[in-house]
């Protein structure tokens, strides 16, 4: 079992003395002392380190700059600053570039031991984590999709079974909920795994332009083809060719893939030969395409000639218990991304985000969450650092009557915090920003609970002006 290294970094030998006979105690730990920043830094970045624990003022680089550099190099690094001259301003900087903790000087050898376990502690229990997110990650993936949900398992062992036979396949999907990961799935999972995989979005090139990219021209074609160049499904050939929204292929270009579909031949605009093509076709689209033929904006004999094998992806909102799974995955490759370490949701979050229906499906939810990562500044994400929209339109999801215990559960708090607000708004006479105070919430996030129960605050205040004038008494 590797050692634990702790890195001291003081330009003070004595306080580097006190730590060293202090953290000695700890077992299976290593104490590296530097008095030296600059000689830190190059530890840090040659050696690597489980914990710094460094002051906050020293010549050359200060502990600040060590914990920016710690934290680039190793995300998940604990650090705890030093410093005889605390305060705000160095706390919340420290905090915001992910310091732990921070200790003022001169302080009790027991009081460091503590904190030092404590953050060792901390350190273990979020490794521990990441491995048990990897594990489960592992045991609820598929290609790249993720999904626990009985629904999501039936979708896997759908592509599973279409991607051993060698058909043709249709993908039927809201927008948003990975339609082009289920072709690549498809596509990994079969006997052309190891040849292309050509995805087109059908709505992103120019009508005019289609057929040249599909089919590919010859040398003088039309004006500005000064020579021959291979069309999409030839670059597709021996692979799979993906069509994403197919509904907004012309019906010119419809009928040409059909006699594709038919017959596997192709003939470059321009040209004469035809050209043989061995290739699996898989198109997938948002719309029902069944309804779209009888709106005559669709050929019924394209929609069932890709019709053979069919894989469903259904919608986030029907299958909520795989959004903390989401979460943490999302979460993780975008902290790893920006450089940040370990960030999770506070419980309360991860019940909104469940409870929100998502209309942009796993694509919304994989936006908003690197949206508000970029913006926080701490390691767990509160309710208030979510977006309003959401927060209120997930407030808003009425719970089903009666039911099991997180039904219940829900509408029990529901009801609770309608009246402890009514009952606040009152003792404060509507004043928003003494309720705040007296409740121990930011003004926006009490605003957004106070929409969310239907209470306003105008109500609870005084009537204005003397309602005894004129009355004679």
């Amino acid at each position: 079992m590797a050692k634990t290294r702790i890195l001291v970094v003081d330009d003070e030998e004595g306080m580097l003395e006190v730590c060293a006979d202090t953290l000695q105690k700890l077992p299976d730990t290593e104490i590296l002392l530097e008095n030296r920043s600059v000689h830190a830094a190059e530890r840090i970045a040659n050696e690597g380190v489980d914990l710094l624990i460094a002051d906050v003022r020293m010549p050359q680089l200060s502990g600040v700059e060590l914990l920016r550099l710690a934290r680039q190099h190793d995300p998940n690094v604990a650090v705890l600053m030093l410093t005889a001259f605390p305060t705000v301003e160095t706390a919340v900087e420290s905090m915001k570039l992910g310091a732990v903790d921070y200790i003022t000087k001169p302080f009790l050898p027991e009081d460091l031991l503590a904190l030092v376990r404590r953050l060792l502690e901390g350190k273990r229990l979020r490794e521990e984590n990441v491995l048990l997110r990897r594990q489960v990650e592992r045991a609820y993936s598929f290609g790249e999709f993720l999904g626990k949900s009985p629904v999501m398992q039936r979708v896997f062992e759908s592509i599973r079974r279409v991607a051993e036979i060698d058909v043709d396949v249709l993908i039927i999907g809201e927008t948003g909920t990975g339609k082009e990961l289920a072709a690549r799935a498809i596509h990994q999972n079969s006997r052309r795994k190891s040849a292309p995989f050509v995805p087109v979005d059908c709505g992103a090139i120019p009508e005019e332009l289609m057929e040249s990219e599909f089919f590919g021209h010859e040398r003088g074609a039309y004006t500005g083809a000064l020579s021959r160049s291979l069309g999409l499904l030839e670059f597709a050939n021996q692979g799979t060719f993906f069509l994403d929204e197919i509904s907004q292929l012309p019906l010119r270009l419809q009928a040409k893939l059909l006699r594709v579909l038919q017959e596997r031949k192709i003939r470059r605009v321009g040209g004469t030969k035809e050209i043989d093509l061995d290739l699996r076709i898989v198109v997938a689209s948002s719309l029902s395409l069944e309804e779209e033929a009888r709106r005559q904006r669709f050929r019924m004999d394209l929609y069932h000639r890709i019709n053979v094998a069919r894989v469903e992806i259904p919608p986030l909102r029907d299958r909520g218990e795989d959004i903390p799974l989401l979460i943490d995955h999302f979460l993780a490759r975008y902290a790893k991304e920006m450089h940040k370490g370990q960030i999770k949701l506070c419980p309360e979050a991860v019940e909104v985000l469940s409870s929100y229906s998502w209309p942009g499906n796993v694509r919304e939810l994989q936006n908003m969450l690197k949206r508000t990562l970029a913006l926080v500044r701490h390691e767990v994400i509160l309710l208030e650092d979510l977006p309003d929209e959401i927060v209120v339109s997930a407030g808003n999801h009425s719970p089903k009557e009666g039911g099991g215990f997180f039904d219940l559960r829900e509408q029990r708090l529901a009801a609770f915090e309608k009246e402890y607000f009514r009952n606040l708004l009152s003792a404060c006479q509507g004043d928003v920003s003494s309720a705040a105070r007296e409740a121990q919430l930011p003004r926006g996030t009490l605003y957004r609970l106070l929409k969310k129960h239907d209470l306003n605050s105008a109500d609870f205040r005084p009537a204005s002006g003397n309602n005894n004038v004129g009355s004679g008494i």
